[in-house]
Formats: structure tokens, sequence, C-alpha cells
């Protein structure tokens, strides 16, 4: 069941709006699309420039109608820009404003509110009532009363926040080195798979051996990997799913299981394996990579770009452009492009010809969000 959270006025909508983005907007245009008086959702995207305004209009309303039954939307656009504390004061960003109420009865899509949260305080663009400097801003800051079940934390500060990765001690990352030399010893021993880097150890590590075992069931792996504390990662358990995520074939298995479940793991571990005899890759399967299958489960999604971003950080540099691409992918997928971007970008500071990367960085550019993004839940 939905936790239903109740608005008795703007102010008090405003002040949960940043609950619902996980942020609070800087220099954005937010869209809250309306069913039955109540949220579907929310999406953010950047305040295009008054020049750009007529075009931004028509992606962001024309996002806003391809939403299962929205009936009507609320606009929001958050600016660094201030109201003017004259006695007739304006609202910043008209032409956008006009811009996107303008598509938005062009689409039939009725707008319920447009609301301006300003750096000085907010107003209704709709209404005559606003005061110089527009209304105070400390009513519409974010709640402290809200049920632990309706929200994950205070919002970070904006939109960038959290795209950052940890930043482990020096030891730490020494030790997963260390242990990602071994594993690829252990892996050319057993396997014959050349080694990355290093020279070949005097003896090969137990421990690696053990890895290397337990790639040979890897969406069993994949699945333990979950459950995993992502801060305390073993250095040998970090070596092990850094060295998957950096081969496209493996790392592909890893998001398709971690967007659906051990079985959807096994059937792309078994499509990969058909797929290089020369196969074709099923249809099922490939739809969720490009965002058009099932909508993943958020626990789930959640809980691999924890471990991804951990996995990214403990990783030598030269190493790191598969996980952080798969956070990248994780981040698209939960509908925050924005870190998405981070993270390509990142991970094509790594490696500027990485493909994963390259292809999420390309739905961000294109404004493309995966399909479940429409759907009602």
């Amino acid at each position: 069941m939905s936790t239903i959270v109740r608005a008795a006025d703007a102010a008090q909508f405003l002040s949960v709006l940043p609950h619902l983005l996980g942020c609070t907007p800087r220099d954005s245009v937010v869209v809250v699309p309306l069913s039955q008086g109540r949220t579907l959702g929310v999406m953010r995207v950047d305040l295009p420039s008054e020049t750009a305004a007529a075009g931004a209009a028509a992606s962001i309303i024309g996002m806003a109608c391809r939403i299962v039954d929205v009936e009507a939307v609320v606009l929001v656009v958050y600016t660094d820009a201030e109201i003017g504390d004259d006695p007739s004061p304006r609202l910043p960003h008209p032409a956008v404003i006009a811009a996107l109420r303008t598509r938005a009865d062009e689409c039939g899509l009725p707008v319920a509110e447009v609301f301006v949260v300003a750096a000085n305080g907010w107003g209704s663009a709709l209404s005559n009532r606003l005061p110089p400097g527009g209304h105070d801003r400390a009513r519409i800051a974010p709640r402290d009363d809200l049920p632990p079940e309706a929200v994950d934390g205070p919002p970070a500060v904006d939109q960038a926040a959290g795209a950052q990765l940890p930043i482990p001690g020096a030891a730490r990352r020494r030790a997963v080195g260390q242990a990602l030399r071994s594993l690829d010893a252990a892996l050319e021993t057993i396997c014959g798979i050349p080694r990355v880097s290093g020279a070949a150890p005097d003896r090969i590590d137990p421990a690696a051996l053990e890895a290397a075992c337990a790639l040979d069931d890897l969406p069993a792996l994949f699945e333990r990997a979950l459950s995993w504390n992502p801060d305390d990662l073993a250095p040998m358990d970090a070596a092990s799913i850094g060295w998957c995520l950096a081969r496209a074939g493996l790392r592909d298995v890893a998001l398709v299981q971690w967007a659906s479940d051990v079985d959807g793991g096994d059937a792309a571990m078994e499509a990969q394996r058909r797929w290089e005899d020369g196969e074709l890759y099923p249809s099922d399967l490939a739809e969720v990579m490009w965002g058009d299958g099932p909508r993943p489960d958020a626990e789930r999604l959640d809980a691999a770009l924890r471990l991804a971003r951990n996995v990214a950080a403990l990783m030598p540099k030269k190493r790191r452009a598969g996980a952080l691409a798969v956070c990248g992918w994780i981040a698209w997928a939960r509908g925050r492009s924005t870190h998405a971007d981070a993270y390509v970008r990142q991970a094509l500071h790594a490696d500027p010809r990485h493909g994963l990367a390259e292809i999420v960085g390309s739905f961000v550019a294109a404004g493309h969000l995966p399909d479940w993004a429409f759907r009602a839940r």
C-alpha cells in the first residue's frame, strides 16, 4: 500500500515535494502528475533558458502526457533568481512558465497550479496575491513530521548531491588491489584467462582460488552480493564483483538479474552463452537493458547501486569503468539521470570508449527515460 501524506495548502505541498524528489532542486522544472487528486510521481528536468523555453516545454509536457492515468499536472520552477521587493513584484522566468502552460493547453493537459520557488521566496503564477519578495521560504522547508515509511532520510541539498563515490581508506584500496591481482593469477591458472596487470605471484592465494571457483555460478554470486554490507566489503568480494562488472557479458547478466531476480540471472547467463555461439539474444532480456521491460524492484536496484558504488570506489582507477557504468545504468533505471550522467562521466574518464557508459550517456543526453517510468506502479 502507498503511504498517503496530505497537504492542506500550497506551502505544505511544496514542503513535501523535496521528500518526493529526494532533494531540494536547484535551477529546475519539476512536474507533478496528478490523478484523482493524488500524485503519480514526480519528474525533474534542468531549467531551460528563456530562448530555449518553447522546445524544452514541448519535451517536458510530452513526457508528462506519456504517464498513464495522468489527469493534470502541477508545475514548479526552482530558481536561484530572486523575486523583486517592489510593490508589484513579478515571478522570475515568465517565458518558461508561459511556454509550459501553452504547450500543456495545446496537449489538452490541465495545469492545476504553477509555483516558482526563488532564492528569497515563493509564489504562484496563477495567483495575483504575491507580496514583495514572495511568500516566506521558511513555510516550505522540508518537513520533519512525516511518517518514517514516507521518507528516506532528509532530502539532499540539490539534485547533484549523492553521486560522489565513497572515499575508502588507502589500506582498503591496496587490499582490494592485491586481491584483484591474486584473482587474476588464479583465473589464469585455472581457466587460462590472461592477467590484466601485475607480475605473476610466487603462490596463489587460496582465497583467490575459492573466489575463482565461485564464478562458475554467477547468478548465485550476484544474488549473494545483494546481501553483503557494501560499506564493509571483504577485499576478495569487492575484487570478484569488480572483475565481473569489467566484462560486458558478465556485467549484463548482473544488471538483468538485479533488475529482475535470480531466475532472470540464470536466463541471462544462458542467453549470453548462446549469443556467444551465434544465436540471437532474447528480446525480453534485451528489453530490460533498454528500459522497456517490467518495472524492476526499487529495493533490489538500490542495493545493487550501493554495492556497485563501493566496488567502484575500491577498484584501481584503470579498472573501475565497468562498475561506474553499472552505477550509471542503475541510476538511470531509477529515474536519476543527473546522477547517471555523473557516473558516466567518471566511467568515460577511466575508459573513453566504454560501451555501456556511452549508451547510458546517450540516454541522458537525449532525455530518454525507461518506459516503466511512465507506467503506474
